[in-house]
């Protein structure tokens, strides 16, 4: 910022003309995202088509329900009927992401990518526990629907034993806690050697969007930026952003505002003191605690 250039300026100028958004289903809402029941295809089918009415080409569900380590059918049957019911909403032309959060073991993952592979994801993401990269890349190999994980990394180590086992097809670092831009594109620049796409992790507000933007305009293999548009009401208060979002593609073109490319209002921040959040909880059908 103190050199008056957009900060993809500073790394060599964009590569691209403009970055696709996608959305959560329920635009932000933790209730419509996380608690939709997944024994209603229905509401995942009209959450499907709200979004592609606000715009969005593609969008990501939590269409697979909370499991144990191992369990029957009933859930893999569950998250197959949601899919089925938003592709049949959406048609081909829409893309769909679905994320199983890491909740299910390895072997469980797998059965969900091979029950949901007919649907046409445009990934899966965390089909098993992220520290088993073994679980991962046996998922990957096994089924053509791109995995996505990378989230709950933190360094450049943990990425380099992922792509060199293939653990995925698509890298989701996250700019809040990877180690910021300098650690992304050391991150970035390997996963360009293993030719794996990048789709950072960014459910965070307006700070982490416009850095996850800058961060996209310069980095040759990103393919979509993950956003959050109606989770405070008051959101435009607190922001001016500089970067423009088409409303009817959802599609941004780059700032040339320097450095990220917003201004925040900080008056209006004090209005909206820090409130913690009811942490998401999960209880199996035995009443033993669950992976959120």
């Amino acid at each position: 910022k103190l050199h008056g250039v957009p900060c993809h300026q500073l790394w060599g100028g964009p590569v691209r003309d403009f970055i696709r958004l996608y959305c959560h289903l329920g635009g932000g809402s933790m209730e419509s995202f996380y608690e939709t029941p997944v024994d209603n295809a229905r509401q995942f089918a009209d959450l499907a088509q709200q979004a592609v009415a606000d715009g969005f080409t593609a969008f990501k569900s939590m269409a697979v329900p909370s499991t144990m380590p191992l369990e029957g059918l009933r859930p893999v049957k569950a998250a197959e009927a949601c899919v089925a019911a938003m592709r049949e909403a959406v048609g081909d032309e829409i893309d769909i992401m679905v994320d199983c959060h890491a909740r299910p073991s390895p072997a469980k993952g797998l059965r969900f990518a091979k029950a949901l592979e007919p649907y046409g994801l445009y990934f899966f993401e965390e089909p098993c526990w992220p520290e088993n990269v073994e679980g991962l890349a046996m998922i990957n190999a096994a089924v053509s629907t791109p995995i996505a994980t990378g989230e709950r990394l933190t360094h450049l180590a943990e990425f380099r034993d992922l792509f060199v086992q293939r653990g995925c097809e698509v890298c989701q670092l996250d700019l809040t806690h990877c180690g910021g831009f300098t650690e992304a594109r050391r991150i970035a620049a390997l996963a360009d050697a293993w030719r794996v796409a990048l789709a950072p992790h960014n459910p965070q507000g307006p700070v982490s969007t416009a850095a996850s933007l800058e961060f996209g305009f310069a980095q040759p293999s990103y393919i979509i930026c993950e956003s959050v548009h109606n989770d405070v009401p008051w959101r435009d208060d607190i922001v001016s952003e500089g970067f423009v979002v088409d409303p009817m593609t959802r599609t941004v073109t780059a700032s040339n505002r320097p450095g990220l490319g917003i201004e925040i209002n900080e008056a209006e921040v004090k209005k909206h003191p820090f409130q913690q959040e009811v942490l998401q909880r999960v209880f199996y059908r035995d009443g033993s605690v669950g992976d959120w």
